[in-house]
């Protein structure tokens, strides 16, 4: 109960008839089943790479769970919205692999199915991250530092000597134009944005330095 009063006091959560909760989960349930399609399709060497690779990194399901969770009425609803719009996400992509590509790659499966599982009660935590006090700017720091991570180890992704070295720049580029996203539609006021910022950015060290990215995802 203590906990319960010192979350309210962060960030209090709408009222939502159910009616709402339904449309709102639906929506997500869609969202994942779009993005998840166009992931697999993107797979396809008939595609530009550049979407391959940015589907197949981090970031941008990142973004997106992020925007998903902070924009929900409740860390409830949020942590269903997420379970949903991962279910559907990886449901289809991996029916789609197995079914028409006659693939199974179980142990990305497991691994993603691990990831899908975990997700609910980190977005149930990211929902407070548009709240106020220093809990709230940590958590809002949380994705930023992902993608900042991420895009500062997209240098080692290729060599030059690879075909798609140019994607670098193109690639570091969509990551920024995320975390200025992040930037102006979490925080609440611009005091919050001098505080996220150097939190981001000695949580992104930490990372980059200790290599988390890699050895949570390789």
């Amino acid at each position: 109960m203590d906990i319960y009063n010192k979350l309210i006091r962060i960030r209090v959560a709408n009222t939502s008839t159910t009616k709402q909760k339904v449309i709102s989960i639906v929506n997500a349930i869609i969202i994942g089943i779009i993005l998840g399609l166009a992931a697999k399709l993107a797979d396809s060497p008939n595609i530009n790479p550049f979407f391959d690779n940015l589907g197949g990194r981090l970031g941008i399901w990142v973004f997106v769970a992020t925007l998903l969770s902070v924009f929900s009425n409740s860390p409830k609803l949020a942590a269903l919205k997420i379970f949903a719009f991962f279910g559907s996400m990886l449901t289809v992509y991996y029916v789609y692999t197995i079914l028409v590509l006659h693939f199974f790659p179980e142990r990305e499966i497991i691994f993603w199915g691990i990831c899908g599982a975990v997700s609910p009660p980190c977005a149930y935590i990211m929902w407070y991250a548009r709240g106020s006090g220093l809990f709230s700017n940590i958590i809002s720091a949380l994705p930023i530092t992902v993608l900042l991570s991420e895009a500062f180890e997209l240098r080692n992704a290729y060599l030059p000597v690879h075909t798609h070295y140019y994607l670098i720049p193109w690639l570091v580029g969509v990551y920024l134009i995320m975390i200025v996203v992040l930037f102006l539609i979490i925080p609440k006021n611009k005091i919050q944005i001098l505080i996220i910022l150097p939190i981001s950015i000695i949580l992104s060290l930490i990372v980059i330095n200790l290599n988390i990215l890699g050895l949570i995802f390789g």
